[in-house]
């Protein structure tokens, strides 16, 4: 790693919007707003130069899983993401029994700690039986606010978000608390009335879920949680763009419902992320990976995703015809706010982490920065 580097001649996307033939300085492990004269270049003309990804709802990659494997298996994961321009990212669990997970959460901790995750995100075990999607209904259990307190205990201060089923019983009061200790509350696997999801934001909740996935159709009688997590502006959505989760119309419906900023892209990612088809497992469940689709053995139910985040924006580019600006918000900056690091991450500004990713003109992956240092040299 050179101590200095000035990379010239790339379309830069910036918080102000796309620089042409732009200049970004790399200092050490941060970006910088100067360079002496003689600090060296890189050109990269014909390629976009754009923050690193932030992924906020990720189970593992690479043949690993956050939810379940050792230090080890948690670290291939997130090298794996790092590989598609994935430079910060949440670990998120699945549902399991309240001693599974306390001890889960105190052992990610201490990768949130020394620097490797941006933090934990509990999906399961509050959420509704009727939208459990790949998680163990033995293992569910209603969001009873000092359950939920265990869980933030035991992550010591690295919880960072807690999916649930905000109509259960429970549901509204532990909403209020995650927002009392400053933990998302995200609404999602759920079965809730529109009425219901409205009381849940006016609560604190502040995060959809996958938004369409794991929740009523929205219904033009009974509008249910789609319409009033769209229509909030105090809501972020996530979206999984990965063309099965989603079809492109939704999509499009929800981007431009909810506005560039109230996107957060994600990539549900499991095991087979980065890895191949084959047979996995998402807490006890036994998943089989076809064709790059994730679906459970027993019932066939969509198993989290095999994306990654530079598929996600390529396509966001091509097939959705998205702005470049919107999807950077989208995939970088708003995760990195709601996470609470965009002091850190999430822009290409001076004093920031030098993280970013070189696209070439068709949006393919050709570089990918981490704290100054190449992990992909374009």
């Amino acid at each position: 790693m050179a101590d200095r580097m000035v990379l010239t001649g790339a379309r830069v996307v910036l918080p102000t919007g796309v620089v042409e033939n732009g200049r970004v300085i790399v200092d050490g492990t941060l970006l910088a707003g100067h360079a002496p004269a003689d600090t060296p270049s890189t050109d990269l003309s014909g390629h976009w130069l754009v923050p690193g990804f932030v992924d906020m709802h990720n189970h593992g990659g690479g043949g690993a899983s956050f939810t379940s494997g050792t230090a080890d298996d948690v670290l291939t994961g997130v090298r794996t993401h790092h590989q598609h321009g994935t430079t910060t990212m949440v670990a998120s669990t699945v549902t399991g029994d309240m001693d599974f997970l306390t001890h889960r959460a105190g052992f990610l901790s201490e990768l949130v700690e020394q620097g490797d995750l941006a933090g934990i995100h509990f999906e399961g075990p509050f959420i509704s039986p009727c939208r459990k999607g790949a998680h163990s209904e033995k293992l569910l259990r209603d969001p009873d606010p000092a359950d939920v307190r265990k869980l933030l205990d035991a992550a010591r201060g690295t919880a960072r978000m807690v999916t649930l089923a905000t109509e259960l019983p429970g549901g509204i009061d532990s909403v209020r608390m995650l927002a009392e200790y400053g933990v998302i509350a995200a609404i999602g696997h759920t079965d809730a009335t529109y009425e219901q999801t409205v009381e849940a934001i006016e609560a604190g909740a502040t995060v959809a879920t996958h938004l369409f996935n794991a929740m009523p159709a929205l219904g033009h009688r009974a509008p249910g949680p789609i319409a009033a997590l769209l229509e909030d502006e105090r809501i972020t959505v996530e979206l999984i763009n990965d063309g099965t989760h989603l079809h492109p119309a939704a999509l499009e419906l929800a981007f431009h419902r909810a506005g560039a900023a109230r996107v957060a892209f994600i990539t549900d990612a499991m095991d087979a992320a980065g890895f191949g088809d084959g047979v996995y497992h998402l807490g006890p469940l036994e998943v089989e990976v076809r064709d790059g689709v994730a679906r459970l053995v027993e019932g066939g139910s969509i198993a989290g995703s095999t994306l990654t985040l530079d598929t996600a924006f390529r396509r966001a580019a091509t097939v959705d015809r998205l702005p470049v600006e919107d999807i950077v918000r989208a995939i970088s900056a708003n995760p990195a706010r709601l996470l609470g690091v965009y002091d850190k991450v999430g822009s290409l500004e001076p004093g920031k982490d030098a993280d970013l990713v070189v696209l070439d003109a068709d949006f393919a992956l050709k570089g990918v920065m981490r704290k100054g240092a190449w992990l992909i040299e374009p």
